[in-house]
């Protein structure tokens, strides 16, 4: 439960219809197992004391009385299980039959939810036996347990566990227009489970992720959904015990045709942090609140954690993604361009990734524009650490474009700076490296001028993170392209246009993957023997971890011990302990001391849900302390 994870189950045991004593021991067994997992809630399918296809034998008082034994036995057999289970069985109350999920933890009943929304079509008629959850809640005294809170919308918080507070429907409820999770979730239940006896056809395990999937997004909560498997009838219908958990629109563990139990873990404090950050709910009563309590453990993680987070892993949908993400940015910049009546645009083309992308999508604007790509000015400035590998490929990249490409060698002019300050050439100091890089941006905005055209910035989303450009310098455009798409996204943008003209060109294909090859540099520091001498990730860390923190931190507001434990569990196989942490510790820094250079960057495109933008997305002081922060991390230690 560290950090707010929760361990969740979905269980489908096996049973017999109407065998209620074989279902009960086939319930307790399930639960046991489940404890011993570490499961601190458990949700079983709808009617799983008795089966659900039992039909008119719901009216027998055998088998009533049958399933409250079987509950009994349930209780007495479990007393010393911790673990929040949902037991779904028929109860009667003032001469109705009720469908319910009887809600229970160490042998004691905290609560009995009825099914607010019964099914009246197909195969599905259970109206026929069962009443609807009246519209009041009230108690009753069931299985020698008196007053047990009884109706729909109850919530159960958890005393011990800040943000854990449960929610139970069963099937239907979720397919009606206004489930009772929404009431639920407006009171504050922030994982809702789901009892469900729900048959397989084809097509509906596919309905039934979507819903699932969606409910969890729209109610930003944790849902689990348990169905009827093995061992219910076959006369008509088969039950595939699909099980589902989801999280927030993220579908985390899924099972079908395989009786038993599925577990994930479920982060509540990321749900209180997007409800919070999002104000989507406004508070209401609940039906009534139910307190139980868990005692404090750590959680082990089995759920999936994406090393890349900005990076879909399918192909298919990184394609895709790719496709999106170079339209909304393109988009952006043809509207720029027409809004201001500009001529060209200019592009320093530096050989690198970052120019690469926006010289790149500068060109597909240019084509929605149906304009010339001579209008698209690359400019390439090499100076003291240029290397002929990168000043070939801007050119060659320049020329296979159709850009109209003008080369300023910005030595002399650096050389004169220098002079004109009073530095010394061979002190290889910031000054020396941000003089080049001013210059460079100066050249560009002149050139500007001169074309009646606008700058086209290409410094993207992990460098305005760790301030990681020159005040100023690259820092400053007229329109930033490349401002909320990160790093490791860059990377997988320019290799998708890479393949795309594999076919159309394949010269340009040839030059965007020797792009990619080459290391990330600003080539500011002298070439030693012809070949890059300045790799930015030596100098500022891998942007690989960097970008898993910004996700984290920005997106979830993780702290840094939280992320730190992220980090290890996913990229803990690339990366030591030792490494991760320090790596860490410096970007909490930079991010924290440079924020001044964010404050003032220019206009560009919002891609993804993460962006640093001071006009909308991201607003902090440039004085803000780190110190809560660092005093975490030096913990850390």
């Amino acid at each position: 439960m560290k950090d707010g994870f929760i361990s969740v189950a979905c269980g489908t045991p096996k049973l017999r219809l109407a065998d209620c004593d074989y279902n009960a021991e086939q319930t307790f067994t399930m639960m046991r197992a489940a404890e011993q997992a570490g499961a601190k809630v458990l949700v079983l399918p709808e009617l799983g004391l008795t089966g659900y296809t039992c039909g008119d034998l719901f009216y027998q008082e055998a088998l009533l009385r049958g399933a409250e034994q079987a509950l009994s036995t349930v209780l007495d057999a479990t007393r010393n299980l911790e673990v929040v289970t949902a037991v779904g069985m028929p109860v009667r109350k003032d001469n109705f039959l009720y469908n319910c999920a009887v809600i229970i933890q160490s042998g004691h009943i905290l609560g009995v939810v009825p099914k607010t929304h019964l099914p009246n079509y197909g195969e599905f008629y259970e109206k026929r036996q069962f009443a609807p959850a009246p519209e009041k809640g009230d108690s009753i005294s069931f299985c020698g347990q008196d007053s047990v809170p009884f109706g729909a919308g109850q919530i159960f918080p958890c005393e011990t566990v800040p943000g854990l507070i449960l929610g139970f429907e069963i099937c239907e409820d979720l397919w009606a227009p206004e489930p009772p999770s929404l009431a639920m979730a407006r009171a504050g239940a922030t994982v809702i489970c789901n009892l469900s006896a729900s048959n397989e056809v084809l097509g509906k395990a596919d309905y039934r992720r979507q819903l699932v999937s969606m409910q969890s997004a729209k109610l930003l909560c944790g849902y689990l959904y348990a169905s009827a498997g093995e061992g219910e009838s076959t006369s008509d219908l088969v039950f595939g015990a699909h099980q589902l958990i989801a999280e927030n629109g993220t579908l985390l563990s899924e099972q079908r045709y395989e009786n038993g139990l599925l577990i994930s873990q479920v982060d509540v404090q990321k749900l209180c942090y997007e409800r919070r950050r999002t104000q989507a709910f406004c508070q209401e009563e609940a039906g009534a609140y139910t307190g139980f309590s868990l005692t404090l453990s750590p959680t082990k993680l089995t759920r999936y954690v994406a090393p890349q987070p900005f990076v879909p892993e399918g192909k298919e949908d990184r394609d895709a993604r790719c496709r999106e993400i170079l339209l909304i940015a393109s988009l952006g910049l043809k509207q720029r361009l027409a809004h201001t009546g500009a001529k060209t645009a200019v592009v320093g083309l530096s050989g690198g990734l970052d120019s690469t992308l926006a010289v790149l999508i500068t060109g597909l604007a240019m084509k929605m524009l149906d304009r010339p790509m001579t209008d698209i000015v690359a400019v390439t400035m090499p100076c003291f650490g240029t290397t002929d590998r990168t000043r070939n490929n801007a050119v060659v990249l320049a020329e296979k474009l159709g850009a109209t490409l003008r080369t300023v060698d910005i030595a002399a002019s650096v050389r004169t700076h220098f002079k004109d300050i009073g530095h010394d050439p061979e002190d290889h100091s910031v000054t020396y490296e941000n003089a080049q890089a001013r210059e460079r941006t100066q050249v560009l905005m002149d050139i500007a001028n001169q074309s009646g055209g606008i700058v086209i910035g290409t410094g993207d989303l992990s460098e305005l993170a760790l301030g990681w450009c020159t005040y100023n310098g690259d820092h400053m455009s007229m329109y930033a392209v490349n401002a909320s798409i990160p790093k490791t996204l860059v990377r997988y943008l320019v290799g998708y246009l890479a393949r795309d003209n594999a076919e159309k060109d394949e010269a340009l294909h040839d030059v965007l993957e020797d792009i990619l090859d080459t290391p990330v540099s600003p080539e500011l520091l002298p070439a030693v023997q012809g070949r890059i001498s300045q790799r930015t990730e030596d100098l500022v860390g891998p942007y690989e971890l960097h970008d898993f923190f910004l996700y984290y931190m920005l997106r979830w507001g993780f702290s840094p011990r939280k992320i730190y434990r992220l980090a290890i569990y996913a990229l803990g196989k690339q990366y030591s302990r030792d490494v991760i942490l320090k790596w860490l510790k410096i970007f909490y820094r930079r991010f924290f001391t440079q924020q001044f250079k964010r404050n003032c960057v220019p206009d560009g495109p919002k891609v993804g849900s993460v962006a640093l933008s001071p006009r909308g997305d991201w607003r902090m002081p440039s004085d803000a302390q780190w110190t809560v922060w660092q005093r975490e991390l030096e913990e850390l230690d």
